[in-house]
């Protein structure tokens, strides 16, 4: 699956001003990170599905009792295909002694699937036998094959493919977690103040409240009297000034 170069900017120094941004306000840029995976996750299950189906229809139909021994045989060889990658891993990284700790768990896995094979083997004709029989990989949707070898099977565990999809399903469980408890953190805060305001609402209409709508009132009615007087003032003032200006000499010899 190449899904190609990624349109993002990645750049570190604009990382770490985020991250240090984000430590006093939430941006909630995980949240379009998260249903980003989400999204990328759920093409990966219904690919899944799909192959399943699509196995289901083409590959022979197996009792229930030879469909549970290919099964014992396929998680035998996921386990033996995992741990021999863990293994080669650490000997890489220079942990040699628990390199040859799984390598031992490993052997004994061996030794369980050839049992498990041979019982397989056995419930049914051999033509039948040496027909593929293949299965879906729950974390990538790659398919496996019942007769593929501890080589084959390292290879995908350790794969980047499949490793890759284990990386972003641990990060989508760990980012729907955290949204998760910030919704419920946040829900609270507002259920908090939705009781604030309900509390304020009803002090207001509280009995004893009234003498301050009372006082408003009453400040009302004064600011009303003082535009009154004001206005008053003003025109006898005006009046004044229009007499004055009427007894002067210039006025008088003006209107005749």
């Amino acid at each position: 699956m190449d899904l190609g170069e990624c349109p993002k900017l990645h750049d570190v120094a604009l990382r770490a001003d985020y991250e240090m941004a984000s430590t006093s306000k939430d941006y909630y840029y995980d949240i379009d990170a998260m249903e980003h995976l989400q999204s990328f996750i759920r093409d990966c299950d219904k690919r899944t599905e799909l192959a399943k189906k699509r196995l289901a229809e083409t590959q022979e139909e197996l009792s229930a009792e030879v469909a549970n021994k290919a099964n014992a045989v396929h998680e035998l060889g996921e386990q033996i295909g995992k741990k021999l990658a863990k293994a080669e891993q650490l000997g890489a990284e220079g942990h040699v002694e628990e390199s040859y700790g799984l390598m031992d768990e490993v052997e004994q896995l061996r030794r369980k699937k050839i049992e498990a094979e041979n019982d397989y083997r056995n419930s049914m004709p051999a033509s039948t036998y040496q027909q593929q029989k293949l299965r879906v990989c729950e974390v990538c949707s790659a398919y496996l094959g019942i007769h593929d070898n501890d080589r084959r099977l390292a290879d995908h565990f350790g794969g980047k493919l499949h490793l890759g999809f284990i990386l972003i399903r641990e990060k989508l469980i760990e980012l729907e977690k955290s949204v998760e408890e910030r919704r419920k953190r946040r829900e609270e805060e507002r259920q908090k103040e939705r009781e604030i305001r309900g509390d304020r609402r009803s002090e207001y209409r509280h009995p004893s409240h009234r003498e301050t709508r009372e006082d408003r009132e009453y400040t009302r009615s004064r600011d009303r009297e003082y535009e009154r007087d004001r206005d008053r003032d003003y025109h006898s003032r005006d009046r004044h000034d229009r007499r004055e200006r009427s007894r002067s000499p210039r006025h008088r010899s003006y209107r005749r």
